[in-house]
């Protein structure tokens, strides 16, 4: 099997993606924010890395960071055994 990555920057597709694995939408928390900005965006899986430390945000908040941010979502769907997989990365769109 192969553990192929995909990249989307569709709204729905990243949701659902992430509501199936169980993730909830977040920013690093104490990270830089001016206003309602985002800071940096992240999934939060559960059972997922303490550190740094999370900070649920709604998901309108997080697309509207995902894009002012001009980024994209890089995920994989199931690792290289065939597991369910959580990887994901923002990356510019760019890029």
């Amino acid at each position: 099997m192969t553990s192929a990555t995909k990249r989307t920057t569709d709204h729905a597709r990243i949701k659902n993606w992430a509501e199936k694995h169980g993730g909830k939408p977040a920013t690093i928390k104490d990270t830089p924010k001016s206003g309602e900005d985002a800071g940096l965006l992240r999934i939060d899986f559960p059972g997922g890395a303490a550190n740094p430390p999370l900070e649920p945000i709604s998901w309108d908040a997080f697309f509207e960071k995902f894009d002012s941010e001009k980024l994209a979502m890089i995920y994989q769907e199931e690792k290289a055994d065939g597991d369910d997989s959580t990887f994901c990365k923002f990356v510019s769109r760019d890029g």
